[in-house]
């Protein structure tokens, strides 16, 4: 349907150092999730913090990286847990989906982490995935547990400022990545098993609307996370095809991130100067690459 974008390719901004790396027991997460038990870490969950530090967790062992702007990690908490998405509040807390917990949240200052969520009407959550904050205080969060297409049945929900919980869709193969136009009155939600982009369109009473496919994708093992710049261009995490496609905000895409030897892309964040530099976890780094503003590219296809 488009021509083939141009593309380049992502570069190392930080290893998780052999010193955080768990090898002596096996994962069950691991051995279900991605079919090797042996799994020292994996990185999920960008978020940058109000001093600019990038902040990841490590779904299998329950643990929350700090990497300050020129590369150096840290281990800020471990617990019994499955952190998946992390995302800052603005009043300095760190709200995680946890596919163990439910919604926790996690105080730095304090090093203290809590439930906020552990249920919905007394009955488990399936797993939760990724969440968004809204400007107003809302948080949207994505249930996933093992829908797909076989069960779909993942649900995404919001959490309202005033603390009111609604479902907005039940009927998601593995929703994912989720993330809030400029406008906020759209929402892009990844449903994994799908290989697709949904468009959420949201109305003022609460409900949504018109639900319709973005995009649609083709192999790897579908879109995970996804990120939106402050023209409405939207970052598309391509799991198990190691690329981030960067999308106009009309669908088109414009530019092809390839993260090489890495083909496992599970989310990404937009930060540097200008937020003209998108951060790409992988499971044991993240990498960083260069992106243009959408619809006007910041290089010809000479110049890649």
């Amino acid at each position: 349907m488009f021509a083939p974008p141009p593309s380049i390719d992502a570069e190392v901004f930080a290893e998780i150092p052999e010193s955080f790396m768990i090898r002596s027991k096996l994962s069950v997460w691991g051995d279900v999730h991605v079919r090797n038990p042996d799994l020292p870490v994996f990185l999920e969950g960008p978020s940058f913090d109000r001093e600019g530090n990038l902040w990841v967790v490590d779904i299998p062992w329950g643990r929350l990286f700090k990497i300050t702007p020129d590369g150096q990690v840290s281990c800020e908490l471990e617990y019994d847990g499955r952190p998946n998405g992390l995302k800052f509040h603005k009043d300095g807390r760190a709200f995680i989906a946890d596919g163990k917990n439910g919604l926790m949240v996690f105080d730095p200052r304090k090093g203290a982490i809590e439930p906020v969520l552990r249920d919905v009407l007394l009955e488990p959550f399936k797993g939760l995935n990724d969440l968004h904050f809204a400007s107003n205080g809302d948080l949207y969060f994505t249930d996933q547990g093992h829908t797909g297409l076989h069960d779909p049945s993942g649900r995404l929900f919001r959490l309202g400022a005033d603390g009111k919980l609604e479902c907005l869709l039940s009927n998601v193969p593995s929703p994912n990545g989720l993330v809030l136009d400029t406008s906020e009155r759209t929402l892009y939600l990844a449903a994994t098993r799908g290989n697709a982009v949904w468009r959420v369109p949201l109305v003022e009473d609460g409900l949504v609307m018109r639900v319709g496919i973005f995009i649609q994708m083709s192999g790897g093992n579908g879109p995970d996370g996804l990120a939106i710049d402050a023209t409405d261009g939207l970052a598309i995490c391509h799991l198990g095809l190691g690329s981030v496609w960067l999308l106009s905000p009309q669908g088109e895409p414009i530019l092809r991130i390839r993260t090489p030897d890495a083909p496992l892309t599970t989310n990404c964040a937009f930060g540097g100067p200008d937020r003209r530099q998108l951060y790409i976890t992988t499971p044991s780094a993240v990498l960083v690459a260069p992106v243009p503003v959408s619809g006007a590219p910041m290089f010809s296809h000479s110049e890649f």
